[in-house]
């Protein structure tokens, strides 16, 4: 997943000298960014809450400042760069310090550092909804906008988008109505950051014997904060890979359903009235903008461009998917009638992961357990490196870095193979720990930009998950799917820092939310490709042991004998999300814990009428009425995947993956991204590859 930055406004190592430690410098690698006209910037990321506060602080006032500059010009000497392109550049440099802060709220060790940078956060927002709100900016810019200026390229595009933005404001509306909206946004804001502060600070634990847990893997239950009594281990629910290996593994039945009960109820009571005030606010903001809903508002600068649109896509995918996904329950269900005896049992919340895996496991004679053996972490990670340096003509070296926010922690640098440009920096945070972000995503913290002296300011991002850590002298071992997530979100590093975007605003993953998945997603094929894995994935303790390939071959199988309910469980909540954003009666009272059950119980499993899914589904912030995005990149990916399979070098192949670079990352949303998918398609666009998967098109 691709974390959308916190703006401000809207293997192999290069042959030069080495430290004692044999790690380069900063201070080396940023020199030899400057034969390119380049910078590299480590971030100076915040280390006490007094320095939070204070560098919120400075960065509004900068900003002040930057806007009055704007502002007070002399329209008669206006220019672009002194109008449109200064804004671009006072929100770029704004999003530096906002991005920072995000992510200490999201990864910090500290409680401290975390609670204040969610209020500095909250501040930062209020004050970046007012200021763009202020009437002289917005009079300067449509003073300079009244001259209809010849444009191009990104500067038309900015200059077409920042326009819309105010229509999105509501500049166009009468000022007393203007001042409603902007009040609205500023309510509705730190809302948000709370419902995400929430999901990130809950910790429900449970406690269970080794009895209780009978079908979960000895590895899983030695390692670090499981075991933690004679017979007592505790599994964490809110840490999203401790709560699966139960539900995936356990034999008992009381036991999953525990875990699943209390997964149910993460952050009910915090975050199930606040979602109700703020799903009640964006209906009111879409409302007085104009729009029929909040789906309308926020899909209409993506590429369904409406909430009907996306909502069609995602319902006629809920009934093409039906046939394969009852199918696939009732094989489920036949195993849990053979386990149980039960002849009139059925498939239910508790248990589907369980039987789905015992479906793997009996019909496909795969235990994804057993595969982990051939995936210790550092190994994949290594071969992730050299698969991407090669396909994509880069280099990528561990560098020693000026801070770290936690142990483990690592910098790494990446250059261009042939030429030796550095094009930015990325952080690795692999596992998990208290009060830490507790899924998998890239957080973008410095985009890349043109400054206006002229040199390039290259990225830097941050990866941060929660694979299973090392434990009693074994290395981390991960499983087929998990290292399917790592090259998945990798890509979105890959997509953040390969940017050649001039403007802050179209940098790397800043791209319509409908397509940011798409280029990641099309990598999730690289992990079932034989020749991919043969490259870095062997038996730990026998390295000449590969995966076999009619293991391969049935995880393949796996993959789409399984499509049914992986997908329906995406769409039930795609749907969810599109519906509680979608067309309401004004002043009607929203229960976003009553619509959410409903609909999760038709598309996918019912749930107990208590249930409070929602109040843990932390992609509602920032990915609002967006979540159909998923499976709309999707269908993007599945037809840019078939190009690398028609390659003489298949998913290995530098040719393509050089033109994917070139077409798809370094282009960001400079320009429209349907244009970037067909000029590396070759073709128009399909949905055809993703349908014929599905089962619902042969």
């Amino acid at each position: 997943m691709n974390i959308p930055r916190a703006s401000g406004w809207a293997l192999l190592i290069l042959p030069v000298a080495l430290r004692a430690d044999g790690l380069r410098t900063m201070a080396d690698f940023q020199a030899l960014a400057v034969p390119y006209k380049s910078e590299i910037r480590a971030p100076s990321f915040e280390t006490t809450p007094d320095q939070i506060r204070a560098d919120a602080t400075a960065a509004m006032a900068a900003g002040d400042a930057a806007i009055d500059r704007i502002a007070r010009q002399d329209p008669a000497s206006a220019t672009f760069e002194s109008t449109f392109g200064a804004l671009d550049e006072a929100a770029s440099e704004n999003t530096l310090v906002a991005s920072r802060i995000f992510f200490i709220q999201q990864t910090s060790t500290s409680k401290e550092m975390r609670d204040t940078a969610n209020e500095a956060a909250k501040k930062l927002q209020e004050w970046n909804i007012g200021l763009g709100y202020r009437e002289d900016l917005y009079a300067a810019l449509k003073s300079f906008a009244d001259t209809k200026p010849q444009l191009s390229g990104e500067d038309q595009r900015l200059f077409d988008f920042t326009l819309r933005d105010y229509r999105r404001k509501g500049f166009e509306l009468p000022q007393a109505a203007r001042k409603e909206v902007e009040a609205l946004f500023k309510e509705e804001s730190p809302l948000e950051t709370d419902f995400s502060s929430n999901v990130v600070n809950t910790r429900v634990a449970l406690v269970f014997t080794r009895a209780e847990l009978a079908g979960v893997p000895d590895s899983f239950l030695s390692s670090p904060g499981v075991k933690t009594g004679d017979d007592a281990y505790t599994i964490l629910v809110s840490v999203t890979p401790q709560r699966m290996m139960v539900e995936q593994n356990c034999s008992v039945a009381e036991t999953r359903r525990k875990v699943s009960v209390a997964e149910l109820h993460l952050a009910e009571d915090v975050n199930v009235p606040l979602l109700n005030r703020i799903v009640a606010l964006r209906a009111q903001i879409a409302t007085k903008l104009g729009y029929a809903s909040w789906d309308d508002y926020q899909i209409e600068v993506k590429m369904a461009k409406d909430g009907g649109t996306a909502t069609r896509f995602v319902e006629d995918l809920i009934h093409g998917t039906k046939p394969k996904f009852d199918s696939e329950i009732a094989e489920m269900r036949a195993l849990k009638v053979a386990e149980t005896h039960d002849p009139a049992a059925q498939i239910d919340f508790t248990d589907w992961r369980y039987y789905q895996n015992q479906l793997v496991k009996q019909k496909y004679t795969i235990d994804a357990e057993a595969l982990r053996v051939y995936f210790p972490f550092e190994h994949v990670l290594r071969g992730m490196f050299a698969i991407y340096q090669s396909i994509f003509g880069l280099k990528f070296e561990q560098l020693q870095a000026p801070y770290v926010w936690a142990e483990g922690v690592t910098m790494w640098g990446v250059t261009d193979a042939k030429s030796g440009e550095p094009m930015g920096l990325f952080y690795l945070d692999m596992f998990p720990r208290e009060g830490k972000y507790n899924h998998f995503a890239e957080f973008p913290i410095q985009p890349g930009r043109l400054m206006p002296d002229g040199t390039y300011l290259r990225p830097t991002v941050a990866l941060v998950c929660n694979f299973p850590p090392p434990s009693n002298g074994a290395p981390s071992l991960l499983n087929h799917q998990e290292v399917t997530t790592l090259f998945h979100e990798f890509g979105h590093c890959m997509h953040a820092i390969l940017t050649r975007a001039h403007r802050g605003r179209f940098s790397g993953t800043s791209v319509p939310g409908d397509f940011v998945e798409a280029p990641s997603q099309m990598l999730e094929n690289w992990t079932y490709d034989k020749a991919v894995l043969d490259t870095f994935a062997a038996d730990y303790r026998d390295p000449s042991k590969k995966v076999p390939a009619e293991v391969l071959g049935r995880l393949q199988e796996v993959r789409l004998a399984t499509m049914g309910v992986f997908y329906r469980r995406q769409l039930s909540f795609a749907l969810l999300d599109l519906k509680l954003h979608g067309p309401r009666p004004a002043g009607a009272p929203v229960d976003s814990q009553a619509e959410s059950n409903r609909i999760l119980g038709e598309v996918f499993f019912p749930v107990p009428e208590d249930s409070a899914f929602v109040a843990y589904f932390g992609h509602l912030m920032g990915y609002d009425a967006g979540y159909y995005g998923y499976a709309w990149a999707d269908s993007i990916a599945a037809d840019m995947a078939t190009v690398f399979k028609a390659a003489p070098g298949g998913f290995l192949d530098p040719g393509i993956g050089m033109r994917m670079r070139q077409e798809i990352y370094s282009q960001g949303d400079s320009r429209d991204v349907s244009i970037s998918i067909e000029d590396f398609l070759g073709r128009p666009r399909s949905n055809g590859p993703f349908l014929r998967r599905l089962g619902i098109q042969e």
